[in-house]
C-alpha cells in the first residue's frame, strides 16, 4: 500500500544555512539507555562498581538514571525492557570512572563483570579506557582522564 508523504522542507529552503546553526551544548551525546533484563540486579551492579547511587522515579518504572554533576553533563539510564536485549555487539557507551578506573574494574569483576579489553592509554593524553561485559550481557566502556 503506497502512502503519500509531504516533501521534506529543510531550514535551508527558507533561511540561509548559517542562520540555522545554533550554539551546541558541550556534548554531542545527550542521553543513553543501556537495556537490562533485570533492573534490580543491574542497579546493584552499577552502584557497586561505580560507587555511586542511581536515581529512580516512580513516574518512570523500569528506569534507573545515572547521576550527573551539572546540567551540561551527559547521562543516561538502565532500562528494563523486553524490546532491547543486552548485547556485546553494537554501540559502546563509555562511563566516566572519575580517575578510579582500576577501582571500578576491580569492583565490576567482583560483581560479575568480564574484562573484554584491558586498560589502554588513549592518544594525546586523553586518559585511559577499558571495556567490560556487565552481568546483563552488555559491552560497556570505562574511561578515566588520569
Amino acid at each position: 500500500m503506497a502512502t503519500a508523504t509531504a516533501p521534506l522542507q529543510t531550514a535551508a529552503s527558507t533561511t540561509s544555512l548559517h542562520e540555522t546553526f545554533r550554539t551546541r551544548r558541550p556534548n554531542n551525546a545527550v542521553w543513553f539507555e543501556l537495556p537490562v533484563a533485570n533492573l534490580n540486579r543491574a542497579v546493584h551492579f552499577y552502584e557497586t562498581a561505580l560507587a555511586t547511587r542511581l536515581k529512580t522515579d516512580p513516574r518512570f518504572p523500569g528506569l534507573a538514571m545515572f547521576p550527573r554533576s551539572n546540567t551540561d553533563s551527559v547521562t543516561g539510564a538502565l532500562i528494563e525492557t523486553g524490546n532491547g536485549a543486552p548485547s556485546i555487539h553494537g554501540t559502546v557507551i563509555y562511563l566516566n570512572c572519575d580517575g578510579d578506573l582500576d577501582g571500578v574494574i576491580k569492583r565490576a569483576q567482583a560483581n560479575g563483570a568480564v574484562i573484554l579489553k584491558e586498560v589502554a592509554p588513549l592518544p594525546g593524553n586523553m586518559g585511559f579506557i577499558a571495556q567490560i561485559r556487565d552481568p546483563e550481557g552488555n559491552r560497556v566502556g570505562l574511561h578515566a582522564a588520569y
